[in-house]
């Protein structure tokens, strides 16, 4: 039986809190297919590599970040005939949650990169090249999801971080305000979820705060809800 050539590819979706909301790394495509066309970065997998560690290349690529700590899981495979007007082409879908970074600069084949606020562009189906739109839907919710029962937002935050830094990673990746008292006590009394450092600062602006880090934890309980 003879068998159509196939691609692999893995793509990305690296999403940061940035000025408060919840933004996305998308380049410009500078090459066909889909030229100028704003999309998710990836690229194909290079015969020697894994999956994980052609989207941990990418990553490096238009991140700069090498770092095993960043955050990153596999949400989904994608492989529907003639996504890929190439040919037949399956794209493994990767979820990257990073700290605020400087303005990202394009890969080798990209015309620009920018950080855009997931939700604009989620609000417009067309706006990405291939079946990005539907990935990034996928991996949009994949990380809302995990913030109500994993200490997943702690991925956004730099290694010491003030309970109210922490509470914006969480109003802008659910997109709602968040009762401050409320939050505050939930997250210092639950099990393992962050840890004092016994210091404070004062860049949230009036009175010292206490510095936390990640704690031990790898689930929440209770969980934390967006309702």
């Amino acid at each position: 039986m003879d068998f159509e050539p196939m691609g692999v590819a893995a793509d990305l979706v690296i999403l940061t809190v940035r000025d408060g909301s919840l933004q996305v790394l998308l380049i410009r495509r500078g090459i066909e297919p889909h030229k100028d066309r704003w999309a998710l970065p990836g690229g194909f997998v290079r015969p020697a590599e894994d999956l994980e560690a052609a989207a941990r290349r990418e990553l490096a690529e238009e991140t700069g970040l090498v770092s095993d700590r960043i955050h990153l899981e596999q949400v989904a495979t994608y492989g529907e005939p003639g996504r890929d007007p190439r040919g037949r082409v399956v794209s493994v879908a990767y979820l990257a949650l990073v700290p605020d970074l400087p303005a990202p600069i394009a890969g080798t084949d990209a015309a620009s990169a920018s950080w855009v606020p997931a939700d604009e562009v989620l609000a417009d189906p067309g706006r990405l090249a291939f079946d990005h739109h539907r990935i990034l839907l996928d991996g949009v919710e994949r990380a809302r999801a995990k913030l109500e029962y994993s200490p997943l937002a702690t991925a956004f935050c730099a290694d010491e971080f003030t309970i109210s830094e922490l509470r914006g990673i969480y109003e802008a990746v659910w997109g709602t305000p968040l009762d401050p008292r409320n939050f505050h006590r939930k997250a210092t009394k639950t099990d393992g979820f962050v840890v004092p450092l016994g210091t404070t600062t004062t860049r949230d602006g009036g009175r010292p705060a206490q510095l936390f880090r990640r704690g031990p934890a790898t689930f929440l309980h209770p969980p934390l809800t967006r309702g």
